[in-house]
């Protein structure tokens, strides 16, 4: 006779289910782009950064469709699901934003997402049991994905633009053991990265602030939804 689950094993089973492993997974991919540049060097660190923030996109797909297929479903997988988004939005941000050398094209933009992320995070923790009532919109999805599609690029783009730094200087002599050691000695490369660098960059840019528009406007949605919860004599 065969011994039954103990209720703790139970519970366990129902945590590690693989859309939980995969949310999980992408959470912890968060802290993990900012961390390639510190072990590695560019533009290793940016090509690590964009393989594993690409990865950890597709995954934001795949958990909430195999959870409905499914019917894996849970309260701890919609919770953790938002949060690891943020997290990989906000960090992926702040990277970007230091190595582009603060550029003002990208910092506005990026200062609008993380306002909206924070502002709708408080909202959600002060409305408590009722922020149920905010249900995730269809425009809010396509914001995420945006986000996701804008940060891919610009990793891209930084990628990209090592390699057309160096190439500004490989007509001075001291510099081709260092263009041979990083493996751009050749000019048709270094000549692609300097102007596909450039559109790459703009193109994340373009989609970044496309992202910025969508985030505020789901952002002032939310909020709109919200007010009536907020007034004092809301039941």
């Amino acid at each position: 006779m065969t011994s039954q689950p103990t209720p703790l094993a139970r519970r366990a089973n129902m945590f590690w289910t693989v859309p939980n492993i995969l949310t999980v997974l992408r959470l912890l991919a968060a802290p993990g782009v900012a961390v390639m540049f510190l072990y590695f060097h560019r533009p290793w660190a940016d090509w690590f950064a964009l393989a594993l923030f690409a990865l950890a996109a597709i995954t934001d797909f795949f958990d909430g469709y195999l959870a409905r297929a499914w019917k894996q479903e849970s309260r701890l997988g919609a919770m953790l699901d938002p949060i690891a988004d943020k997290a990989m939005v906000v960090i992926a941000l702040l990277v970007i934003t230091g190595y582009s050398g603060m550029d003002p094209w990208l910092i506005l933009p990026a200062t609008a997402i993380l306002f909206r992320e924070v502002f709708v995070s408080g909202l959600r923790e002060y409305l408590g049991d009722k922020a149920g009532l905010l249900k995730v919109t269809g425009l809010a999805k396509w914001k995420t994905t945006a986000q996701m599609t804008a940060i891919a690029v610009l990793f891209l783009a930084m990628g990209l633009e090592y390699v057309r730094e160096v190439g500004s200087l490989r007509s001075h002599a001291d510099l081709i053991a260092t263009l041979s050691d990083i493996g751009t000695e050749d000019v048709s490369l270094v000549d692609v990265a300097l102007l596909g660098g450039n559109l790459v960059w703009h193109a994340g840019l373009a989609l970044i602030w496309l992202a910025a528009i969508l985030t505020l406007i789901t952002g002032w949605d939310y909020f709109r939804k919200a007010r009536p919860l907020l007034r004092d004599d809301a039941p």
